[in-house]
């Protein structure tokens, strides 16, 4: 009973310092990702709309793959744009995916219940 239990210290992982410059840089890839996201997501929205003129049934699942294929569009607009994606991980892509199904059915659904257009 003489033994003294020492206290765990907990182990922190040596991250190296960020400097302001490069925590601008980040911020400001954040939201251009985040805009381009939105901005993807008016588009097929938009588009759903029009696309529904042409197609009798089957409507929803119509749109819903010009959604899917607008997720899957934004890699390739993040390519393009030199947009470091190595660093986006799967909660990344998440939260990517549903930005543009967000604002895809807000569009969408606004453009539907409105009376004349």
């Amino acid at each position: 009973m003489g033994e003294e239990v020492q206290a765990e210290q907990p182990v922190t992982l040596s991250r190296k310092a960020k400097t302001k410059l490069e925590k601008q840089a980040e911020h400001i890839d954040r939201i251009k990702r985040t805009a381009i996201a939105c901005f993807i997501g008016i588009i097929i929205g938009v588009a759903s709309f029009y696309m529904s003129g042409f197609a009798a049934k089957d409507i929803g699942l119509l749109a819903f793959m010009l959604m899917l294929a607008g997720i899957v569009i934004q890699r390739h607009i993040f390519i393009l744009l030199k947009m470091t994606n190595t660093k986006l991980g799967v909660k990344d892509w998440f939260y990517q995916g549903f930005l543009t199904f967000a604002f895809w059915f807000m569009s969408w659904t606004i453009l539907l219940s409105s009376p004349h257009l």
